[in-house]
C-alpha cells in the first residue's frame, strides 16, 4: 500500500533524523538494564584494583544499547584490569534494541540510578563514565543536576553532541514540515532533544558547559557525519581537554559510528584519559598497543 504524497513528505523528516541518529546495529536485547557478558564485563563481583580503583560505566549512544555499542572498548578496558559496567537507557515501550530514544532527562535519571547501583556493588567511592554520541552528553545533565558531580570523577565523551547538531544541515528540514518537530519529539523525545538549539540543550549549558570536580575529556573526528558541526562536541571551562582523533594520527578516517565501536586509537586516548598519571603517547601506532 503506497502512502499518499502529502503522508510520506510528512514522515520524511522523522526518516532522515532517526537514520542519521543510528549509532550501531543491534544483535540481543533481553530487556535488562545491565547483562553480564562472556567478554567480563557487567560482572557485578569485580573489585577495583589499587591500579585502578573507580569502576568505569560506559554509556551507549542513539539507538544503541548496553552490549552492542561497546563490543570493542569494553574487552579492550577489561583486559586492562578495569571493572567495566554498561547499561541500557532511553527505552520506548515496544521498541527492542534501539534505545536512547526517550527524554534525555529521563535518561540521566536512569543512570544516577545505575551508578548507584555500581558503586554499592563495587565498594567505590567514584566511577568513571565513558559516553558514546549522547551517551557523552547525556550524563552532563546527571552531573549538573542530579548530584552526579560529587560520585564522577572523570566523563570521557567519544564523538558527544555536547552543543548539538545540524546533521549537515538537515535539521533544517523540521521546520520545513508542519508539525514535523512536534510529532518527532512526543514519539521519540530523545531525538528532538539533541537538535542544535534545543530547549533541553539550552538549559543543559546555561551557566557552563563543565562542573566543578569533574574531568572531562571529549575526543572527536573530523568526519563526523552525525555530530555537525563535529567541533559542537567540544567543552569550554576548567578540566576539560578536547582532541580530534586526527591530531593523534592523520590517517585515522573513523567517523561517529567507528570512534566508538572499534576505533584503537580513540580507545588508546580512552585509557588516557581514564589514569593520566600512567599515560602513554597515541599515534597511529596505538592500534597495536
Amino acid at each position: 500500500m503506497k502512502l499518499p504524497w502529502k503522508r510520506a513528505l510528512q514522515l520524511l523528516p522523522a526518516l532522515l533524523l532517526t537514520a542519521a541518529l543510528t549509532a550501531t546495529p543491534a544483535v540481543a536485547d533481553d530487556g535488562t538494564a545491565a547483562r553480564t557478558t562472556s567478554s567480563g564485563w557487567n560482572d557485578f563481583s569485580c573489585r577495583p584494583s589499587a591500579a585502578h580503583p573507580r569502576p568505569v560505566v560506559l554509556v551507549h549512544g542513539t539507538l544503541g544499547n548496553s552490549i552492542d555499542n561497546w563490543l570493542g572498548l569494553a574487552p579492550y578496558l577489561v583486559q586492562r584490569g578495569y571493572c567495566v559496567f554498561s547499561l541500557d537507557y532511553g527505552q520506548l515501550p515496544g521498541v527492542p534494541f534501539f534505545h536512547g530514544l526517550g527524554p534525555i532527562e529521563a535518561s540521566a535519571r536512569q543512570l544516577s540510578a545505575y551508578v548507584d547501583r555500581v558503586l554499592a556493588a563495587t565498594g567505590a567511592a567514584e566511577a568513571d563514565l565513558v559516553g558514546h554520541s549522547q551517551g557523552g552528553m547525556m550524563p552532563r545533565h546527571y552531573l549538573k543536576f542530579l548530584g552526579g558531580a560529587e560520585k564522577v570523577n572523570a566523563l570521557i565523551g567519544l564523538a558527544p553532541d555536547n552543543h548539538g547538531t545540524t546533521l549537515n544541515g538537515l535539521t533544517w528540514l523540521l521546520d520545513q514540515f508542519p508539525g514535523a518537530k512536534d510529532a518527532i519529539g512526543r514519539s521519540a523525545p530523545g531525538l528532538t532533544d539533541q537538535v542544535a538549539g534545543s530547549d533541553f540543550l539550552t538549559r543543559l549549558n546555561e551557566g557552563g558547559d563543565t562542573v566543578p570536580g569533574v574531568r572531562y575529556t571529549v575526543i572527536a573526528t573530523k568526519y563526523d557525519e552525525v555530530v555537525t558541526p563535529y567541533r559542537s562536541a567540544f567543552l569550554s571551562g576548567p578540566d576539560v581537554r578536547n582532541v580530534v582523533l586526527q591530531d593523534l594520527c592523520a590517517v585515522d578516517l573513523s567517523e561517529h559510528v567507528a570512534i566508538g565501536l572499534l576505533d584503537r586509537i580513540a580507545f588508546h586516548e580512552t585509557a588516557n584519559a581514564l589514569d593520566p598519571a600512567h599515560a602513554t603517547r597515541t599515534n597511529c601506532l596505538s592500534v597495536f598497543s
